[in-house]
């Protein structure tokens, strides 16, 4: 045992001291966590995803390509399946239209009416848009579909990337 005792006001002085300090940093480290989480987390993957789908695979008719990515939302991490049309031009460059109708939101299916050949169809409300992207004149869409970036990767498979604004005149 100590010499030195420890009155009363000294012990509840201590307690009341060591309480405060747990609750205030309780109380600070969710903030000091949030200010210095934009360091810790991890860089991206890339901009760019593989589709599984091979070069040789595409020519002038578009063809339907899905292709999965793992998307985190916070702390909950999920797989996200998107669709594009792929198809080559006369150039021979690869391109990759969103399958999104950009009147309401609906997906659109290459010649999804025998009536319009070589067309994009939106059953929705009867939108029709030519086979680069461009919407139709009179019919409900009011811009074209937007675009894939598109590469074909080092193994011959081609990857998609972002969604940019298809800059058709």
């Amino acid at each position: 045992m100590s010499n030195q005792r420890v009155s009363r006001r000294q012990f509840l002085n201590y307690t009341l001291t060591g309480v405060g300090g747990f609750m205030a940093a309780g109380m600070l480290m969710p903030m000091v966590r949030f200010a210095i989480d934009p360091v810790l987390t991890a860089e991206a993957g890339g901009d760019f995803i593989t589709t599984g789908t091979s070069e040789e695979e595409l020519s002038e008719t578009p063809i339907r390509v899905d292709f999965t990515f793992e998307q985190v939302d916070a702390w909950y991490t999920s797989d996200v399946t998107q669709t594009a049309w792929v198809y080559l031009d006369e150039a021979g460059e690869i391109v990759a239209l969103s399958p999104t109708c950009k009147h309401l939101g609906c997906t659109v299916s290459w010649e999804g009416r025998e009536s319009d050949p070589n067309r994009f169809f939106c059953p929705c409300h009867n939108g029709l848009y030519e086979k680069s992207g461009k919407n139709v004149p009179g019919t409900p869409p009011t811009a074209p579909l937007d675009q894939f970036e598109a590469r074909v990767g080092d193994d011959g498979i081609l990857q998609l990337g972002q969604v940019v604004p298809n800059k058709i005149v």
